[in-house]
């Protein structure tokens, strides 16, 4: 599998909504990024504010960059508040180290981009996230 497509990316965007939607959440903001960091896909649904879409990338982004989910990113800030606070600068401030930055994974294991998903608590967030991942037959990383 060469990486995301763009139907797949869809399928993980709309699934997440979805899911939040049955889970009774707040307007999401959902990108989907290759494993270079580039953006594939970005939706946002009625009444997010706009400024969702930096926080979507932001983890997402944090996810590829660093291979590591959003949980692991926020466990390693709590421990190694400088680590992050370094890679952040590495990265020109993009990073957002919490919960909703998905690593996506073939079957194999393999990084293959990552999801960001902004708009409710942060666990909410990788939460329908991950139903999104996993719609589309991948593997997610939450």
């Amino acid at each position: 599998m060469a990486g995301i497509s763009l139907s797949r990316a869809r399928t993980m965007i709309r699934k997440t909504f979805d899911t939040g939607k049955e889970m009774g959440l707040n307007p999401l903001s959902v990108v989907v990024l290759d494993d270079g960091g580039n953006i594939i896909a970005f939706e946002r649904q009625d009444g997010a504010s706009p400024g969702r879409f930096q926080i979507a990338h932001g983890k997402a982004y944090g996810a590829v960059m660093l291979g590591m989910p959003g949980s692991a990113q926020m466990k390693r800030a709590e421990a190694q508040a400088y680590f992050i606070a370094a890679a952040n600068g590495a990265f020109g401030g993009s990073l957002i180290p919490v919960p909703g930055g998905i690593l996506v994974k073939d079957s194999k294991g393999r990084v293959l981009g990552a999801l960001g998903v902004t708009g409710d608590s942060s666990d909410n967030d990788a939460t329908a996230g991950k139903a999104g991942v996993e719609a589309a037959g991948l593997a997610a990383d939450i």
